[in-house]
């Protein structure tokens, strides 16, 4: 990037963006370098992540047919609505925003700027152990293709997860060096999905018997739906926007606008194909993991379980480095990333960090809970209760009465669905703590 010139403003350094004028916050990480092409492809990396095997069992079991289409589509559009206010915000008052926390503290105040970092670090914290549970599932899902001899559990695979995912931090400095990984994601990404859809789609037709009924009582069938629409929020999380949107090169605005387009149009086809392929195979006993309902030749499933496992590697780097660029611009790690300073640095605090998400992954591996739970603890009010508000706050004397209704309709509604999908989250919890024990091998 061109930092133009840099001073000294409210007490911290800035640069100033050259002829846009901008001013951005100093940031061990690179800005401004990245093409609207490739933030495009970090985004819809996330959507088509390995989590996309989940949602025929975690959004259409518990939703069926008619709800669960209905749904994704209007997930997709109310997402793009809301990560298009977020997107717009990105430079307002002349400062460049590059954190979610840094906009929120400006809009509001420093009281937010904390609720948004916990709130943040909350949500990718249970992202990437879901990640790390994913990756799990994967290893023990291709070793039990050739040794089913339940001599490995899922922690243990779980632990291995953990320590690749760790040297991956280690070798990946920033977001922005991704470069070349992103197109070996979506590669291992078309493997597991188009081999997920391949083998849905033959084992229906071979096996046309199957039940669309919602599962569970009454009592529990309500728990289960509200957690299923926190579901379908989570499979377009995108809580580190800003974050994202930093990386990519002026004019700021318009590009990230233009990869938005990207992830909601081309971007979301893998995920509605891998939902409603799976559902359709295997009706309401679809699995969380859908690679293991499939049948089919051993050495395909194995590649595909091996792809999803690389893939969750790097996608998890992604949903982590808001907390690396927190941590390399408060201790200054910046300049060669093989220095042995920096080397260190990152073998340390980013193998801590991991290590904790991966114990946290063996001891409640519940993937589909942990979905729920985030969609409502912090995906509900980052996406779109404070999206809205902020815009609202932001944009407040440039609205309409009709707009400025429909900003805090969107509001009320989320602030009560995120109360109601915490209860049902923390319900089915409850209930599978029962059913499993810690370190439960699923």
């Amino acid at each position: 990037m061109e930092e133009g010139n840099s001073s000294e403003v409210g007490g911290r350094k800035v640069y100033d963006e050259g002829e846009y004028g901008v001013e951005i916050p100093e940031t061990a990480h690179q800005i401004s370098s990245d093409s609207w092409l490739q933030v495009g492809f970090i985004l819809t990396t996330g959507i088509n992540s390995a989590y996309v095997l989940g949602y025929p069992g975690a959004v259409m079991v518990p939703l069926g047919w008619f709800a669960g289409v209905i749904g994704l589509i209007i997930a997709t559009v109310v997402s793009l609505n809301a990560n298009a206010l977020i997107a717009k915000l990105h430079e307002f008052g002349g400062k460049r925003h590059i954190r979610y926390r840094d906009l929120a503290g400006y809009v509001y105040g420093r009281k937010a700027y904390s609720l948004t970092w916990g709130l943040q670090y909350i949500n990718l914290f249970m992202i990437n152990t879901g990640y790390i549970i994913l990756s799990g599932q994967a290893l023990k899902a291709a070793y039990v293709l050739f040794w089913d001899d339940h001599a490995m559990k899922l922690p243990y695979f779980i632990a291995i997860a953990g320590f690749v995912c760790a040297l991956f931090a280690i070798g990946i400095p920033h977001l922005s060096a991704l470069g070349v990984w992103l197109g070996v994601s979506t590669f291992f990404s078309f493997v597991y999905i188009i081999v997920a859809i391949w083998l849905s789609l033959r084992d229906g037709i071979k096996n046309p018997a199957r039940d669309y009924t919602i599962p569970g009582t009454a009592t529990s069938q309500i728990f289960t739906t509200i957690g299923a629409c926190a579901n379908l929020v989570f499979a377009f999380n995108t809580g580190m926007l800003p974050e994202i949107q930093a990386t990519i090169r002026q004019p700021v605005v318009p590009n990230m606008m233009k990869a938005l387009y990207f992830q909601f149009s081309v971007g979301v086809l893998p995920l509605y194909a891998v939902a409603f392929s799976g559902y359709w195979a295997y009706g309401n006993s679809s699995s969380s993991y859908l690679l293991n309902n499939v049948s089919g030749p051993v050495w395909v499933k194995a590649a595909a379980n091996i792809s999803a496992f690389l893939q969750s590697v790097i996608a998890l780097h992604i949903f982590a480095s808001p907390m690396y660029e927190y941590l390399d611009t408060k201790f200054g790690i910046k300049g060669s990333a093989l220095a042995i300073r920096n080397l260190s640095f990152r073998i340390s605090v980013r193998g801590g960090y991991l290590a904790i998400n991966t114990l946290v992954s063996a001891l409640l591996p519940f993937l589909g809970d942990f979905m729920s739970l985030t969609g409502a603890i912090s995906t509900f009010p980052l996406t779109f209760i404070l999206a809205n508000h902020m815009y609202l706050v932001a944009k407040k004397t440039k609205l309409s009465s009709v707009q400025r209704l429909w900003h805090w309709l969107n509001v009320c509604f989320f602030g009560v669905a995120s109360v109601a999908a915490a209860v049902a989250a923390l319900r089915l919890i409850a209930v599978d703590s029962k059913t499993y024990h810690v370190f439960a091998d699923l």
